[in-house]
């Protein structure tokens, strides 16, 4: 590895250091988030206790909760204070939860009367990875949106006593139930609130209907809107913690405008105030999409609210959407299931933008040319390790023009060593005028020093492409290859006492690829002149992967794979190159033709040589003075 291919490391480095340190909280985002800490601390104290009351309860070491029975003057009474304040939604209040499940080849989705809500969804086709204190992976059934602590609800304004209720309140009554549509009602009087939902085979779709029928005297007369609010407590999917974190938040689309989403690295809040499309609470790899059908939600306000490290919860995620009353009925959708980019692009509303491939370029990279890559690839191939062989392999291809103008202007300058050393000899004492020198030399023989770094920063759009792409793309969740039970996570091989920045593993595929880079930087330096300039170039080549290993150590095994076989690819095509393709005689003709040409400066070369000029009598001025004080 030459100095220009150090400097190009280098870079992608400072950028992706750069790209974390942008992405992490700020201290005034630290410090909200504090507060909002110490805000929750009771609350969540409670859930905890009331978790584990149920939990005794489910384990028959105390008495379940019996309801007390009635009598008809005490079911009188119950009735008139419920009527005081749900007015003629008060009967609703009173019933049993009882739960259907609808249910196709993808997923089954359990309905609650209480609230007339989804209490739960089962994908039939993925599994949730839990590991325990001994690194022991076990697989469970994957379910969405079950936690006791979510809420959907409606809230209602009523005319008659001037209070809102919430439809979570409320016990619906099954009105209509067929093999693939349920729907509930809530009666006030001659008037009800309706939820219908249907599904369809192969699909995650849900078709939502609500409708307000007969409430004209029962809802305010002023109201113009319904307020939705939808509470989601994210639970905890994959092996990677951290970043399933920090790829889950609330994403929405506006009518008329793009995407937008919270932060994902901190607590954050949105608020759109104009028209909205879709909001989706979304984990790594799988969401919760609400959206309206013919015409839109009027505005919305998003949360995204991170939860302790030991806390049974990944993230608390909250929306409020104003839904028009304008119309007896509004028509809705919800996507439930698997972040699946071809389903989400078929809605046609950008959904497929929750999916954190990246913005700008970098996201087009990945969406339009990798992903297509690695599908095409899938198609034929059954493993998915194989096919990021072939992916780095069909890479490498593309890029090797580039790679193939870094190794020839790496032998060049390779050509010229023995020319420099006598330089180095000419001027033992003052590097200064080597370096002079060594860009005059340079200048004579055709030689550009920037011939081995472009190559390289040309490339760095694909690497940090790719830096995104692995821990976004669910199709290489739990895909295994070879020790790595997971490539969208990291590959735990060696299990190590919990150390800051390692964590309580090693990842032999980041251990593979940083000895393969020494060992490729080795070979490099035996051919490339690395005293030039700073001889501390000499030795980042070498300390520069082992500091890779404290970044890449916890990340997704599917991205240090690739950097594994990138690095053996390197060798290769170095090795076959320098060896078989370029003729050091045809080279060094070349550069002697190139030497005996008559030369036109470039503006650019004149400035950098007369900048060094004056650099060097700067120098000499001080050197003298020096002696002169002697």
């Amino acid at each position: 590895m030459d100095k220009n291919s150090i400097i190009g490391f280098v870079l992608i480095f400072m950028i992706l250091m750069g790209y974390n340190y942008y992405t992490a909280p700020t201290a005034d985002e630290i410090k909200a988030a504090q507060m909002e800490e110490r805000a929750k601390d009771s609350i969540q104290a409670e859930v905890r206790y009331l978790d584990s009351l149920e939990n005794l309860r489910q384990q028959g070491l105390i008495a379940p909760v019996v309801p007390k029975s009635l009598t008809p003057e005490q079911d009188s009474i119950a009735k008139a204070q419920a009527s005081t304040v749900f007015g003629d939604f008060g009967a609703a209040t009173v019933g049993n939860e009882e739960t259907v499940d609808l249910k196709n080849d993808l997923f089954t989705v359990t309905l609650t009367n209480k609230g007339g809500r989804i209490k739960q969804v089962e994908l039939s086709q993925y599994q949730k990875i839990t590991e325990d204190e001994n690194n022991e992976v076990t697989k469970n059934d994957l379910v969405l949106l079950n936690d006791r602590k979510n809420k959907f609800d409606y809230l209602l304004p009523l005319a008659s006593n001037g209070r809102t209720i919430k439809s979570g309140d409320l016990y619906f009554t099954l009105a209509e139930q067929t093999a693939n549509s349920v729907t509930y009602r809530a009666n006030a009087g001659s008037g009800y609130f309706e939820q219908k939902y249907s599904i369809a085979p192969e699909t995650y779709n849900i078709d939502y209907d609500i409708r307000f029928v007969g409430l004209g005297n029962v809802l305010s007369a002023d109201a113009r809107n319904v307020k939705l609010q939808w509470v989601d407590y994210l639970d905890k999917l994959e092996k990677n913690v951290e970043f399933e974190k920090r790829y889950s938040t609330v994403y929405f689309k506006a009518a008329e405008d793009g995407v937008d989403y919270c932060s994902c690295t901190g607590d954050d809040e949105e608020e759109l105030e104009e028209r909205l499309k879709w909001v989706s609470h979304s984990n790594q790899f799988f969401n919760s999409t609400l959206m309206a059908k013919e015409t839109s939600f009027y505005s919305g306000k998003f949360e995204s609210i991170g939860e302790e490290e030991d806390a049974p919860d990944l993230k608390q995620l909250r929306s409020e959407v104003l839904i028009p009353l304008a119309n007896e009925k509004f028509s809705m959708a919800m996507y439930i299931g698997p972040n699946e980019f071809d389903r989400l692009r078929a809605y046609g509303t950008n959904m497929e933008d929750v999916i954190p491939f990246g913005s700008s370029f970098l996201g087009t990279i990945n969406r339009w040319v990798i992903r297509p890559a690695f599908n095409f690839l899938s198609g034929f191939i059954g493993s998915a390790g194989i096919v990021i062989l072939m992916l780095t392999l069909l890479i490498k291809l593309v890029l090797y023009p580039l790679t193939y103008k870094m190794i020839r202007s790496q032998a060049k300058m390779a050509l010229l060593k023995p020319q420099i050393a006598k330089l180095k000899d000419k001027h033992k004492d003052d590097a200064q005028q080597v370096q002079v020198e060594t860009m005059k030399m340079y200048g004579e023989y055709g030689v550009s020093p920037l011939g081995g770094c472009m190559p390289m920063l040309l490339q760095m759009p694909i690497w940090i492409a790719l830096y995104r792409f692995f821990p976004a793309a669910i199709e290489f969740r739990q895909k295994s290859f070879w020790w790595a039970d997971d490539l969208s996570s990291y590959d735990a091989f060696f299990s190590i006492p919990d150390l800051p920045l390692l964590g309580d593993h090693l990842s032999l595929f980041t251990i593979l690829w940083a000895a393969t880079t020494v060992l490729y930087s080795w070979y490099n330096s035996r051919l490339v002149d690395m005293s030039q300039g700073n001889p501390m170039m000499k030795y980042i080549q070498y300390v520069m992967p082992i500091t890779f290993i404290f970044f890449f150590n916890t990340y997704a095994s599917g991205l240090t794979c690739y950097l594994f076989f990138s690095a053996l690819f390197n060798v290769a095509q170095t090795v076959i190159t320098k060896n078989f393709l370029i003729n050091d005689e045809k080279l060094q003709a070349e550069l002697d033709a190139n030497k005996a040409k008559p030369k036109k400066k470039s503006g650019f070369s004149q400035k950098l040589q007369k900048a060094m000029k004056e650099q060097q009598e700067k120098a000499d001025k001080a050197e003298k003075a020096r002696k002169r004080k002697k």
